[in-house]
This record gives C-alpha cells, sequence and structure tokens, in this order.
C-alpha cells in the first residue's frame, strides 16, 4: 500500500494538479479496464475543487445486479494545499491520499483478478490551492466550496456504510500519533464503537484500538456557529447510513495548513483499513452498528434526524 501512497504524494504535491490527472493516474493503476474516475469541476466564492468518485463493482455488487453491500470511503478534507500561503502539500492532504490509495489499490487488485464481493465508491476532491481558517487550537483548512457541496459530491445515495478518513491532528483530544476510531454516526445518533472495526483496526496496525470522543456538535452541519473537531463526521448530515470516522492522528496538535507534516506509513495503514473494511462489509462479515439496536432507539426515544439539519434558528420558537 505504502507504493500507492508514495506515488500519488507525488503527483499530489504539484501546484498544477488537477481532478484529471488524478484519474489519468488511477487509470494506468487500473489497466485496460480503466478507473471509470468521474470528475467534476465546482467552483465556489474562493476558489474552485475538482471532485473525483470512483466505483469499483465488485463480483456480487448492486451494480452488476447482486446482494452485496456497497462500502463507500470518502477523503475528506478542506484542501490538499494552501498556496500562496504555504508552499507544499498540507497536513490536510492525508485524507484525499488515503482515499484515493484505496481506490488504487482496489483498481490494481481487480487487474490482477481479485474482486471484491460487493461495490465499492471512493470520493475525495483536489484543490492545490484551498484557504485557511482560524480555528482553536491550530488553524484549519478552509475549502473553496462548502459542506453542503462537499456533501453533495462525495456521499452518494448507493453508499450503505461510509468510512470517512480525515486528519485529525489540529486538537487536544487524541494524543496518539496513528489510527483512531469514532463511534458509529447514524441519523442523529452515535452509537457505540463498532467491535467488529474495532477489532479490524487493531489487526492492520498491529497496536491496540484507539477511539477518540464525538460530541453532538461534531455530528451537526457546519456553519450552524458552534466547535466542531474537524469535518471528518460531515458525511453524517447528509445520509441515513452508518458513518464510521477513521481519523489519522497525531500526539501533538498540529496545524492542517501545515506542510511537511503527512506521515505517509500512517496514511498507508489508514487506506489498508479501507480496503480490508471494504472486502469484510462487501463479504457480510462485518457491520458498522446493530440494526436491532438502533431500530429499538429510535422506537424508545425517537428520531435525532433534526441534528442533521441546521435546527432552529436563535428566537425561533
Amino acid at each position: 500500500m505504502l507504493k500507492y501512497v508514495l506515488d500519488l504524494v507525488d503527483l499530489l504535491d504539484d501546484p498544477g494538479v488537477d481532478g484529471k490527472r488524478v484519474a489519468a493516474h488511477l487509470d494506468s493503476v487500473a489497466g485496460p479496464e480503466g478507473s471509470g474516475a468521474e470528475v467534476t469541476t465546482v467552483t465556489g466564492e474562493r476558489g474552485s475543487t475538482d471532485f473525483v468518485l470512483v466505483r469499483v463493482p465488485g463480483r456480487n455488487g448492486r451494480i452488476r445486479g447482486g446482494s452485496a453491500r456497497t462500502l463507500g470511503v470518502v477523503g475528506r478534507l478542506g484542501g490538499i494545499g494552501a498556496r500562496p500561503e504555504m508552499t507544499g502539500l498540507v497536513s490536510d492532504a492525508d485524507g484525499a491520499i488515503a482515499a484515493l490509495a484505496t481506490a488504487a489499490k482496489l483498481l490494481d487488485m481487480r487487474r490482477r483478478g481479485d474482486v471484491l464481493d460487493g461495490d465499492v465508491v471512493v470520493a475525495t476532491h483536489i484543490c492545490p490551492d484551498a484557504p485557511t481558517a482560524p480555528h482553536d487550537p491550530v488553524p484549519f483548512m478552509d475549502s473553496p466550496v462548502d459542506i453542503a457541496t462537499m456533501n453533495r459530491h462525495e456521499v452518494t445515495g448507493e453508499m450503505e456504510a461510509v468510512l470517512s478518513v480525515d486528519t485529525t491532528k489540529g486538537n487536544r483530544i487524541i494524543n496518539h500519533k496513528g489510527l483512531a476510531l469514532s463511534p458509529t454516526v447514524k441519523a442523529g445518533w452515535v452509537l457505540k464503537v463498532s467491535e467488529q472495526l474495532g477489532e479490524l483496526l487493531a489487526v492492520v496496525t498491529g497496536e491496540p484500538l484507539v477511539t477518540y470522543p464525538v460530541t453532538t456538535q461534531d455530528i451537526t452541519p457546519y456553519g450552524n456557529g458552534v466547535h466542531h473537531i474537524n469535518s471528518i463526521l460531515q458525511p453524517a448530515t447528509a445520509t441515513a447510513a452508518p458513518v464510521v470516522g477513521l481519523a489519522i492522528t497525531s500526539a501533538a496538535a498540529v496545524p492542517g495548513c501545515q506542510t511537511g507534516a503527512s506521515h505517509e506509513t500512517d496514511i498507508a495503514a489508514a487506506a489498508r483499513f479501507a480496503v480490508e473494511t471494504a472486502k469484510a462489509y462487501g463479504g457480510g462479515r462485518l457491520d458498522f452498528h446493530d440494526d436491532q439496536e438502533f431500530d429499538a432507539l429510535v422506537s424508545r426515544y425517537g428520531s435525532l434526524t433534526h441534528l442533521q439539519t441546521f435546527g432552529r434558528e436563535p428566537g425561533e420558537s
């Protein structure tokens, strides 16, 4: 996996990189079948970015009329670069690199004849000159487009579970270098940490499972005026599917707009976890949450889907 990561780091650490160049790279990895990568350029008030979406069909996936479940892998970030303010690849790029390395590995596996049971949909975006934003304790990367736009292009209806991968280093909450797993979030509910995902992460990293706290604020939409740890769980505001955040972490607080702060081996571990999750989830051997327990919670306490919205404005009754 490290090879795919290193190739992508080299490709993305370029002020002229765009979605088309990323798609061409994935095509070269995929071989004669091609990657089928879809590139959509979206312009916002603060610039533009290229969304890249790749569907890797499974042997028994929905695309081919089968019954195997579809996993979504979202590389969440503000931008891969903060030019001209910062020169080079920023820490925030880790989520995009991990997602694209996942796509590259799955495409290469398919080329060699190793096809997963279920479909996998990988999505992220490419912006080498994104803006930055103030944030406590360290500055954040911002984005040329808002979170709702990101969700529209990165979270699709075919995703039956979503693994969201994001650099989560700009905090004093996760004092661990490597990877950390969030609880499962579904339709406004913060559920327990999936034991199956936790066991799998321990196997992939060879280390004890590390998790991190998720607050109600973190699972509400950006733009509502409250503090969020980062955008890792923002996909949960745009889908009824269960969402888990895979955080690429550091033991010290690191700004997302900092260059020279990416650790390729950690990114590779995140991508390996995504691939192994895709194998197990599509194969029916792993679940993100307990359906019966979730239904019992909703039946007893009611829906929390209002937390996926902006809710009432201050002063409204």
